[in-house]
């Protein structure tokens, strides 16, 4: 079964690193998702470069605004996506990401998103 890996963060986190200490994320980070790709789970990763656009309908006409939650402080920073054979070792990947430990508690986390099959339901 395919999960989409949501992470987040927000800028107090992004911003916090030093150069040193955001090079060992982001080397930590790869070797994390070269095993991914060495072990056949992973199916995609990347990193988004800008906050989203939102478009939703508005008296009948679609309308085109910044991010889906302005308000809000996080915000998806990147995504993976892996191809496993359990929800089980869907969290066990989730729970492994290097970043998690690099929030200090100031935000971010990730979110773990079982992907619809064809023939699916939705729920």
């Amino acid at each position: 079964m395919k999960y989409l890996m949501l992470i987040y963060g927000n800028d107090e986190v992004w911003n916090s690193a030093d150069a040193d200490a955001f090079a060992k994320l982001v080397s930590e980070v790869d070797a994390f998702t070269a095993g991914l790709r060495d072990s056949g789970e992973l199916v995609d990763a990347q990193g988004l470069v800008d906050r989203p656009k939102a478009v939703r309908v508005v008296g009948g006409a679609p309308v085109v605004t910044d991010g889906p939650y302005l308000e809000a402080k996080e915000y998806v920073g990147s995504y993976f996506m892996v191809d496993v054979d359990s929800e089980e070792r869907a969290m066990e990947i989730a729970a492994a990401y290097p970043a998690l430990r690099h929030s200090r508690g100031l935000g971010g986390g990730l979110e773990v998103w079982p992907l619809m099959r064809e023939g699916d339901e939705a729920v």
